[in-house]
């Protein structure tokens, strides 16, 4: 795949031996949490600020802050284009990895992405699924390497989220309990949900950005959000939709064209 060399062009200071975090089960993608403990400055700015001689920056953060009416700083805006810039050039990588792969370089064709590969006749699997798949797999690896040298501690991937239907707080669903609530129906993951990237301050219930890969076929479609089908419990028409519901946080799509 490569994937530690790309890394290396991407982030020069990264190092490789990452294993990939997907895993896969009950029709859902899912990962372990890639949130580590946060350090010191992390859960104290101002612990950093009296050590680098920034308290006007902590000062400034602070406004902003109150501003926007959260209990955590949004991501400046220098940030924001830096993992914007990372996360679509890992789109582009793995687009380019598997089309490489499977059709020598170039993208596959309207005709290529609507072949029937598998499934059954109610339900058929196209081409186009598996070429996500397998791009997302690689996308994702991509992501956990270099948002790891860029934002070590701050971010999950394919992390099962749902605001809580008592506290109606947001919460995080280990995998342990994800089986459980599997196991007894399901019916408490309803209006769950489970982005590809979760940007947040270092405490993975302070979400800043939320973002979804998506690899249209052919790659004259536009990237799009899934569709919910109607009638579900929340009225909600998509993931987009969805992730706002949730996170009350930006949400994008991430596809080899650009980030929206």
């Amino acid at each position: 795949m490569r994937l530690c060399g790309y890394a290396v062009v991407l982030v020069l200071t990264v190092g490789c031996g990452a294993g990939s975090p997907a895993r896969r089960g009950a029709g859902e993608s899912y990962a372990q949490s890639l949130d580590s403990p946060s350090a010191t400055c992390q859960r104290n700015p101002a612990y950093c600020a009296a050590l680098t001689g920034k308290e006007t920056v902590v000062a400034v953060r602070a406004v902003q802050v109150a501003a926007a009416g959260k209990a955590w700083a949004e991501l400046e805006e220098l940030e924001k284009k830096q993992i914007d810039d990372i996360l679509r050039k890992c789109a582009q990588w793995a687009d380019a990895q598997v089309n490489q792969k499977e059709f020598g370089g170039r993208a596959p064709t309207e005709d290529e992405c609507s072949q029937v590969v598998g499934g059954t006749t109610e339900n058929p699997i196209k081409r186009r699924m598996r070429l996500g798949s397998a791009k997302h797999a690689l996308a994702t690896q991509c992501a956990e390497v270099n948002l790891g040298n860029f934002l070590p501690g701050r971010f999950s991937l394919e992390q099962r989220y749902r605001i809580h239907p008592e506290t109606r707080q947001l919460e995080r669903i280990q995998h342990e309990s994800e089986l459980e609530m599997l196991r007894k129906g399901g019916k408490e993951l309803v209006g769950s949900v489970v982005p590809d990237v979760v940007i947040h301050t270092g405490n993975a219930l302070q979400p800043q950005r939320v973002y979804d890969f998506k690899f249209p076929c052919p790659e004259s479609n536009p990237g799009s959000w899934r569709d919910y089908r109607s009638g579900n419990p929340h009225n909600i028409k998509n993931q987009g939709e969805a992730y706002q519901k949730v996170f009350d946080a930006p949400s994008l799509l991430v596809t080899p064209k650009g980030v929206f």
